[in-house]
């Protein structure tokens, strides 16, 4: 497969050289032109925010995760691809097919692309990446990009198709007007994006299956649904924009809240639905679901300089001072200072002291910021869904 030379840009100017791959990046005419406003692209592919992900494996997962909507994906293992993906390795929930391997991800940056065989049933990254739409490009010296999102911050960034005889460059008044369009281009903070992922309408999962979960599709992982179902839940998935009414007609005996990408803050709906939910149902939650508690309990929830995304995190337990390593993905973080009393830090990060999960037991709340369900990542956390469904059989 011939890979054209493109660029990955940053809002702040620097420009790092590659070779395209998978889903053919736009050009610099075709960006810039009257009718592709920065507007135009801000719910499709080669514009987001530029985050840096930790993991060695686990790519397809990552591409597949509904949570990096609206992101460009640079992975710091620097040879990615060499496993091949499979539809049966989708985090993609029930609205898309159980199977099914739409990326979600604006752009996806590496190092090295292995363009070698994968076993048989299996195809090669860059197909899946062309398959959706999603342009890719190798080449790039992740290294310093992944020095330059933890020094400076997450920003927004554009992958490109290099000008004609560019050699690896962007002349200055190009450059300029790239760096106009991604000024113009929303950031994640305030940025409501549950819209675009999700199921639309009400599906149940083991029906006759006890407790019996409501789980709110804000962008759910499938292996959330495979971690209740096979403990014999029954899980009904709504969509994000259910309603008191709609929660209440599942005679449901507790409400999940999924994860989910975008700036917590902004989803007030759903946060309503939460406020009217504690002290009535057991409110469980993971990563936005958890930043959603946090918010319909009193407390704020802020962009963080550049998020925790990998599978390789330290977390603890404040209850019993375990230390296990997790698998996260989220920008945004839940500001302990402004938490009400009756909610007790559950979890923190080992690394940074960040707040990684609340527990209200006389309210029955508990919530997770990291991902118990892995997919991918270390399985250290699973027994937090034994944690969340004992919860609920104690009501």
């Amino acid at each position: 497969m011939r890979q054209e030379l493109s660029l990955l840009i940053l809002e702040d100017g620097t420009v790092y050289a590659g070779r395209g791959f998978g889903s053919e990046a736009p050009e610099l005419g075709q960006l810039l032109h009257d009718e592709c406003a920065a507007a135009a692209y801000a719910d499709g592919k080669s514009v987001g925010e530029v985050v840096f992900n930790t993991a060695m494996s686990g790519y397809n997962e990552v591409l597949t995760d509904p949570s990096y909507t609206g992101q460009i994906v640079v992975m710091t293992y620097p040879h990615i691809g060499n496993y091949g993906t499979c539809d049966d390795w989708s985090e993609v929930g029930p609205e898309e097919g159980r199977n099914s391997a739409a990326v979600k991800p604006a752009g996806f940056v590496v190092r090295h692309l292995y363009q070698g065989p994968v076993p048989a049933g299996r195809r090669r990254l860059e197909e899946l990446l062309a398959e959706h739409a999603t342009p890719g490009i190798s080449d790039v010296d992740t290294r310093r990009l992944t020095l330059r999102l933890r020094d400076e911050g997450s920003c927004n960034g554009v992958i490109l198709k290099a000008p004609e005889q560019a050699d690896g460059g962007i002349g200055a008044a190009d450059l300029e007007r790239v760096r106009t369009f991604l000024r113009g281009f929303p950031p994640m903070e305030g940025r409501n994006l549950i819209g675009a992922v999700g199921t639309r309408e009400p599906v149940t999962l083991n029906p006759a299956g006890a407790p019996r979960i409501a789980l709110l599709d804000c962008g759910l992982k499938a292996n959330i649904i495979r971690e209740l179902t096979a403990r014999g839940a029954a899980v009904t998935i709504l969509p994000s924009d259910a309603g008191p009414e709609a929660l209440a007609e599942t005679a449901s005996d507790a409400l999940f809240l999924s994860n989910g990408p975008g700036d917590p803050a902004v989803l007030q709906q759903q946060v309503e639905l939460v406020r009217r939910s504690v002290g009535r149902l057991p409110v469980l939650g993971i990563c936005l679901g958890h930043q959603l508690i946090a918010e319909a309990i009193g407390a704020k929830t802020y962009k963080m300089k550049f998020g925790h995304h990998g599978i390789n995190h330290p977390v603890r337990d404040e209850l019993t001072g375990k230390v296990f390593v997790t698998s996260q993905n989220h920008g945004f973080a839940v500001d302990e200072s402004t938490l009400p009393g009756e909610a007790q830090v559950w979890f923190r990060n080992a690394n940074d002291a960040t707040n990684e999960g609340l527990i209200d037991r006389k309210r029955r709340v508990l919530s997770a910021q990291f991902h118990p369900e892995s997919a991918p990542g270390p399985t250290d956390s699973l027994w937090i869904f034994d944690a969340f469904l004992d919860a609920v059989k104690e009501s």
